[in-house]
């Protein structure tokens, strides 16, 4: 559901505008730097890359966001006013 758009459409970039700052990144690896920051990336695909622990607190914490992201997807204001500040983030890159 979350790869194919409709109910899920614009979480990345919800995460992206949450962070404050540009990036290229999927929304699995946002949520990931949302709740380890200083983690890397490097490998994450890997299944050893995180302890059980912190896949048990970056599944929570996921779905935490999901449910935040809810919230803002169902008041078309502010999921209008989310893409606003999206693209006012990425207007210097684009051009």
């Amino acid at each position: 559901m979350g790869r194919s758009g409709g109910q899920m459409r614009g979480f990345t970039e919800w995460l992206v505008v949450r962070r404050g700052e540009c990036n290229s990144f999927y929304w699995h690896k946002l949520v990931l730097l949302d709740l380890f920051p200083d983690m890397s990336l490097n490998g994450w695909r890997d299944p050893d890359h995180l302890t059980p622990e912190q896949h048990r607190q970056a599944v929570e914490h996921l779905f935490s966001l999901v449910l935040e992201f809810l919230d803002v997807r169902n008041k078309p204001r502010e999921l209008g006013q989310m893409y606003i500040r999206y693209e006012a983030m990425y207007a210097h890159i684009w051009g």
